[in-house]
């Protein structure tokens, strides 16, 4: 519900609180206790509400609204449930599914057909198997006191970290409010054997869901840096030694941020041909709800300038959506274009071993190193491998790529009018980048195939095979990055955890 009701402004919750919500409330409660106090009786499964509504009439119209009230209370928390996924999507904390952005103004407002279908068969399926509105009951009363916990004990950490208040005041309030809940939460927990207990399997359902997906995912981000090479021993790898440069513009996505994946390293050993302008493209999640576009995009150089390799590190918070539009590595190819020009200047950086990350403004606003021109759409070709247009698959190491074209805006790049402002050697370098970009553009992605080590605990193999249960069924990372088959090439690699 809280997720849900953030989508609004303060005052608009005040308003609608006081105006309408409490005194509705207050006249509900009010009428039911006159009505106790008429009939002090004690009646067994009497619900007072609709026992003090005089009159069958009126009696339809109370149960009516009680429906309408209903839905909306559900729709409240189906949409509240979309809001916590996508948020746990950001944290890497939840498998890779499908997010629908339903509003081009707010971006917290998201449509999951995944999840809405699960929703929908554990709703028919705890009807069908309680069929009991007192157990249904028990099982909601716990949810409710159980989230009215967490949210309490969430709280406090608030008042401590967030509001900077004394541990003394984020204790009185942990301790007020946390008694009384724990009191709720031992009385609901009584009914356990009466239908609660159904609430306690879901929970342990999702949170195994969540810790195992969490769990495979880190376990490949230690062995990724525990595998990564060295940005020299790319450089060492000079075209006496059977390494060629072929037109165009290489995307690698990878969690790493500092050099270079295994996994690429292994295509250039068995294909020994890479682009003549590599980027590599990381996705790092920070604790925020958003990130500024102005801070977003981190651009950095491996190497010297002769060999053309950039890295991009994105920035997002967990309410922003990774790529949610076609244009994303036009973008990246904008940015690093101002990159080039912005390198030599003294500008906002951060230091990284591979040396200065500049951090680069909204790429379509910010600079004017690289003018985009749009285009009609057009089919992306297969990725270039070879000088001669040809493409090699190593069936061997699970090298895959798709051969269906997709449709895509394209989006052609020209450099600005001469400028005695910007140096001769910047202006080249400008230029292979757009020539490259005007070569073919193909996307690099490691296709993991996780291995449990022998000798590993009961608990570390039940947590990898459901990771690799999970990493199967759910979506798949190219679809996920938006990334088109035609261009794209799968690097197989095992990973023994």
């Amino acid at each position: 519900m809280f997720a849900d009701l953030g989508h609004f402004s303060k005052k608009s919750l005040k308003i609608t609180f006081v105006c309408l919500i409490y005194p509705a409330l207050i006249l509900c409660y009010a009428g039911q206790a006159a009505f106790i106090s008429k009939n002090w009786r004690v009646f067994e499964d009497v619900t007072y509400l609709s026992e003090s509504v005089p009159g069958a009439f009126l009696r339809h119209i109370v149960v009516l609204l009680s429906l309408l009230a209903s839905a909306v209370g559900s729709q409240a928390t189906i949409t509240a449930s979309f809001s916590v996924i996508n948020q746990c999507l950001a944290l890497g904390c939840f498998p890779r599914v499908k997010v629908i952005h339903t509003s081009d103004t707010i971006n917290g407002r998201v449509y999951i057909p995944d999840v809405n279908w699960l929703l929908m068969i554990l709703s028919l399926g705890i009807v069908i198997a309680f069929q009991d509105i007192a157990q249904i009951g028990n099982a909601t009363g716990l949810a409710i006191i159980s989230g009215m916990l967490v949210t309490t004990c969430l709280m406090s950490l608030v008042i401590t970290l967030y509001w900077e208040k004394s541990l003394f005041v984020s204790a009185c309030f942990l301790l007020s409010f946390g008694l009384v809940e724990i009191m709720y939460l031992s009385a609901c927990m009584s009914n356990f054997h009466k239908g609660a207990w159904y609430l306690v399997v879901l929970f342990v359902f999702s949170m195994t869901i969540m810790i195992s997906w969490h769990y495979g995912t880190m376990k490949k981000y230690e062995f990724d840096l525990q595998n990564k090479v060295s940005m020299e021993w790319i450089t060492e790898m000079s075209p006496g030694l059977g390494v060629s440069r072929v037109p165009g513009i290489g995307f690698i996505y990878t969690d790493i941020v500092t050099g270079i994946p295994a996994f690429f390293s292994h295509f250039i050993t068995n294909l020994p041909a890479y682009h003549q302008v590599l980027i590599f493209v990381s996705f790092k999640s920070l604790p925020v709800p958003c990130v500024p576009q102005k801070q977003r995009y981190l651009i950095g150089r491996l190497g010297t300038k002769d060999y053309k390799v950039y890295r991009c590190i994105v920035r997002y918070g967990y309410c922003d959506n990774i790529r949610d539009t076609d244009d994303f590595e036009d973008q990246i190819i904008h940015c690093i274009g101002e990159f080039i020009a912005l390198e030599e200047n003294d500008l906002e950086s951060l230091t990284s071993p591979e040396g200065r990350m500049i951090v680069v403004g909204n790429p379509m606003l910010d600079g004017n190193a690289l003018v985009p021109i749009p285009e009609m759409n057009s089919n992306l070709a297969s990725p270039r491998l070879s000088n001669n247009g040809t493409q090699r698959t190593l069936s061997s190491d699970s090298i895959e790529s798709a051969s269906a074209p997709v449709t895509r805006r394209k989006v052609r790049f020209m450099l600005p009018p001469e400028s005695p402002k910007m140096q001769v050697s910047v202006r080249a370098e400008l230029q292979e980048l757009v020539d490259a970009r005007e070569s073919g553009t193909a996307y690099f992605l490691g296709q993991s195939h996780l291995k449990v080590r022998d000798g590993s605990s009961f608990l570390k193999r039940f947590l990898i095979m459901t990771y690799v249960f999970l990493d199967k069924n759910c979506r798949e990372p190219p679809v996920a990055l938006n990334i088109p088959h035609a261009a794209l090439v799968e690097v197989g690699m095992v990973y023994t955890i």
